[in-house]
């Protein structure tokens, strides 16, 4: 098996950093400009808002053109006072603060300077990362995901090298990777499984999911594939410093030589990298050396869905997966793994069999199930998961709760805005009915709250819907038919 480590790419060497105008690196040699090491001299005299886009368009063509070729000069864009400037107002400005308490408009009181002092640490190397404050999220299943909450500064200079870092990956990245990517959702990732499912000779699915993969990075690994790319040393220590910032919990600070804190810019970033590496590639070159059928991949972060037409093939692949995720420090998580029958014949088959209709899977958000169309046809039925639906429902009736006596306008604003975000998501075609669940029982929820804050303890029907017309949407399907968006985008 290749070892991702030992890169076959050619390695630019690394001399002295680049100073303005020619890159010394070029100088020395009397030579062209390297690939990695896009000239800087359309750049004007006094920055403007634009110069910051345009010089990252240069890295991203440079990575287009070669995707062998080290860059050996990039921490210059991160340092730009324009495009710190433009990462800071692109932040959050209701975030969490971290250790340090420095929030977003406390920090904009005096935004040059602190920027300009930013930009002078960064470029000395005398920039230190703090470490991240320990924060935990409730999950849908009961259990708490921790995250990890930087301070402002490391905010703005992560999300800063993360778009410079994006310029590059993105020429890598591979059409079946959509999390965490510029210009790539969810919905996306659903339409190509769909798409998938139905246009392919998928039998058998891989559900699989990495046991707690954020917190099993490992760092030496990480490193190694970083540095596939990028040769600037001082963008390699930035990322370090990050790895090795700790966590701060109960105050009391802990270091670890694996993981990347979840709530940082730069964590999702590093994440792909890890597994465009460690999977990516490697199933990319499995289906092409080791499948005689069809096979589907599907990866949004740590969360991926394979399809195989044979299943011998997919218990082959299962087998050399968990050898090749062992090599790496990583496992498949034991009961969110399984390979079950799926497809247009799946139902047949278990019926013959006597095993029972066909497994249901989950992925991002939606239990997936083998349908029929009315005139009989194949198709995949999405439905919003029913612990997600419900975890939703108990938030919004605890919500209800704590503004028992706010007025009604203002309640019915807030209601309006929760059941517009799920129909975004949720409202695609299949799944009508959980979304008239929802928003009934959302209704349902707002008139019991009513109720408990009226002195007669009752609310009528036909009050109740003027009040539903009037703050909160009919349930509605959003998204158009994934074949038609697949194809379009595709």
């Amino acid at each position: 098996m290749d070892d991702p480590g030992q890169s076959d790419r050619p390695v630019v060497p690394t001399k002295s950093p680049n100073k303005a105008g020619r890159p010394a690196a070029e100088g020395m040699e009397e030579r062209g400009l390297a690939p990695g090491n896009p000239s800087q001299q359309t750049a004007s005299r006094t920055l403007s808002r634009g110069d910051a886009p345009r010089a990252l368009e240069r890295v991203r063509e440079a990575a287009k053109q070669d995707k062998q070729v080290r860059f050996t000069a990039l921490l210059h864009h991160v340092y730009d006072i324009e495009h710190l400037r433009q990462t800071y107002h692109a932040l959050k400005r209701e975030a969490a603060p971290g250790i340090d308490g420095e929030t977003w408009e406390h920090y904009g009181v005096a935004l040059e300077e602190n920027l300009q002092d930013l930009s002078g640490r960064l470029k000395r190397g005398a920039y230190r990362a703090r470490p991240v404050k320990r924060a935990y999220i409730p999950k849908a299943d009961g259990r708490l995901r921790p995250l990890g909450i930087p301070t402002l500064e490391d905010k703005l200079v992560q999300r800063a090298t993360a778009e410079v870092l994006h310029a590059i990956y993105e020429a890598d990245f591979l059409g079946f990777s959509y999390g965490f990517r510029p210009g790539r959702s969810p919905h996306q990732a659903l339409d190509a499984l769909y798409a998938g499912l139905l246009t392919k000779k998928v039998n058998w699915v891989l559900d699989a999911d990495i046991r707690g993969f954020f917190e099993a990075i490992d760092h030496g690994w990480l490193v190694k594939f970083v540095e596939h790319r990028i040769a600037d040393r001082r963008v390699v220590r930035l990322i370090q410093k990050w790895l090795r910032a700790g966590v701060l919990e109960d105050g009391v600070r802990t270091w670890r030589d694996e993981g990347t804190p979840q709530g940082g810019s730069i964590s999702p970033l590093l994440a792909n990298v890890y597994l465009h590496d460690v999977f990516d590639l490697w199933v990319q070159r499995w289906r092409k050396t080791h499948a005689h059928g069809d096979v589907i991949v599907v990866r949004y972060a740590d969360d991926f869905i394979v399809g195989f037409e044979h299943r011998a093939e997919a218990e082959r692949f299962l087998g050399a997966l968990r050898e090749r995720l062992a090599e790496f420090h990583l496992e498949l998580h034991p009961e969110k793994t399984r390979l079950l029958e799926f497809g247009r014949y799946a139902a047949e088959r278990r019926q013959r069999a006597g095993t029972g209709k066909p497994e249901a899977f989950t992925f991002l958000g939606f239990t997936h199930l083998c349908g029929e169309t009315g005139d009989g046809r194949f198709t995949v039925v999405r439905q919003t998961i029913r612990g997600r639906l419900q975890a939703k429902l108990r938030e919004v009736k605890a919500e209800l709760r704590r503004r028992l006596h706010d007025p009604i306008p203002e309640v019915g604003t807030w209601l309006r805005s929760v059941v517009t975000g799920h129909l975004q998501y949720y409202g695609v075609p299949g799944n009508w009915q959980a979304l008239f669940t929802f928003c009934s029982q959302v209704a349902w929820l707002w008139r019991r709250t009513l109720e408990r804050r009226s002195q007669r303890g009752f609310v009528s029907w036909v009050r109740m819907r003027r009040l539903i017309g009037r703050w909160l949407p009919l349930p509605r399907i959003t998204h158009p038919h994934p074949l038609n968006r697949f194809g379009v985008r595709t």
